[in-house]
């Protein structure tokens, strides 16, 4: 099976850091290379440009593809599933014009031009509203073409917004909310190594913000412990080896906010010996 991913960019390392937290390390690295295997026999990486992933998938040199849900749209490809939100990589399609311009509202581009890198996923915005504006494709720099007089306004990729205030231009709408997700190809998607990956990789995300805390409690402070705690459906309890039978051992997952208060109050409790530690990977 072969995962096709970001070959550069601002998702590439995120991406391979989250395969090498799921268990899918790369065995021959992913410099300079088109594939990479993987400690697992039956899992190689491709690597591609972000914006290609969607056609590799849909044409199977690919089963799997981890890329922006924003490059799934605009490619308008058939036959792919999502399979999960990796959440990161986040960022908004935005409508945007100049600050000190006459454009206000969608309704004010009508008979207007906009430029964008994404023709296909402004073409699909506008067509559910009955303004039908003039679309150009530009490669780059589009936050600089109402400024040239090559269009009115743009759709373009904001994550801060700082580089739109630079150019002093101004948000008129959303057009689309995007983070990167994992896809696969629909005839493959229940195939059961493809669910495996999903697995692992859902099981860091799922890991992300939580602790694993571990205490000694005197059996007759349980119940009161137990009171204080906000874990993952309550924790578990365990006898101590050579502990008398005075004292269980109590583990519980938690979220990270959760920590210092939990601490402090499971201790007023009646609990001693606590140890936090990161999860690395949670299987639900």
């Amino acid at each position: 099976m072969r995962i096709a991913v970001p070959n550069k960019g601002r998702l590439h390392e995120p991406t391979i850091d989250l395969l090498e937290r799921a268990g899918l390390h790369l065995e021959n690295g992913a410099d300079r290379k088109l594939y990479a295997d993987t400690v697992d026999s039956d899992v190689s990486v491709l690597f591609a440009r972000a914006a290609d992933i969607p056609e590799y998938v849909a044409d199977g040199a690919a089963d799997l593809g981890i890329t922006g849900f924003d490059q799934v749209k605009e490619a308008r490809v058939d036959d792919v599933e999502e399979l999960l939100d990796l959440e990161f990589g986040r960022c908004r399609l935005v409508l945007a014009a100049p600050e000190d311009g006459d454009i206000e509202a969608i309704s004010d581009l009508a008979g207007k031009t906009i430029a964008t890198e994404f023709p296909n996923i402004t073409r699909d915005f506008f067509a559910e509203t009955a303004i039908d504006p003039d679309i150009v494709e530009v490669s780059g720099a589009t936050e600089l073409t109402p400024h040239v007089e090559m269009a009115d306004a743009i759709v373009d990729i904001t994550s801060t917004g700082t580089t739109l205030k630079m150019n002093r231009l101004a948000v008129v709408c959303e057009v689309l909310s995007s983070s990167v997700r994992l896809f696969a190809r629909a005839d493959v998607a229940d195939d059961p190594k493809v669910q495996e990956v999903r697995t692992a990789l859902s099981s860091v995300k799922q890991a992300e913000g939580k602790r694993y805390l571990m205490m000694n409690v005197p059996e007759d402070r349980l119940e009161a412990v137990r009171d204080v705690i906000p874990g993952m459906g309550g924790p578990t309890v365990m006898d101590i080896a050579n502990g008398g039978g005075e004292k269980v051992a109590v583990h519980v997952v938690v979220d990270e906010r959760d920590v210092f208060e939990t601490i402090t109050e499971v201790k007023k409790a009646g609990a001693s010996d606590i140890l936090v530690t990161e999860i690395e990977r949670l299987v639900e």
